[in-house]
């Protein structure tokens, strides 16, 4: 059997069809999972420059945060000038894939540093935020590592 040209483009629009239609069903699959960053972020949009502000209050210090993977999980080593007096905030953890394994830590310190341990950690990709206060400075410190 001999296919003419017009049956072709009828197999090929057919094909198209049906390709288009495997991507749109695929998409409305409702085991896709597609999370937010935030779920109020028109509102956090509008609390953007304060943000700013805190993170140039964390570039003004004269030590830098140190953030490491040990045996234990993350440690955070904070500046010295922050004691557990003088400091109150939280440390968040936020895993870009997965909204269901984030948490939130209050900061306590021992000796300048924070640890945050492995049994809350999976491997991966995880956005650290440490929002906090200190004598009345607000302060952001923001990274993404890799446990």
């Amino acid at each position: 059997m001999k296919i003419n040209w017009g049956t072709s483009i009828v197999i090929a629009f057919a094909l198209f069809i049906s390709f288009i239609l495997f991507f749109v069903i695929k998409s409305h699959n409702p085991n896709n999972k597609h999370d937010l960053v935030s779920e109020e972020y028109y509102k956090d949009e509008l609390k953007f420059q304060d943000e700013i502000d805190k993170q140039n209050n964390v570039k003004n210090l004269e030590e830098a945060f140190i953030v490491q993977k040990n045996s234990d999980g993350i440690e955070i080593q904070f500046p010295s000038q922050f004691t557990n007096d003088n400091i109150s905030g939280v440390v968040i953890m936020a895993r870009p894939s997965n909204k269901a394994l984030d948490f939130e830590t209050a900061i306590q310190l021992n000796n300048n540093k924070l640890l945050l341990s492995k049994s809350n950690l999976v491997e991966g990709n995880w956005n650290l935020k440490i929002e906090f206060s200190s004598e009345g400075t607000p302060y952001l410190y923001k990274k993404s590592i890799q446990f």
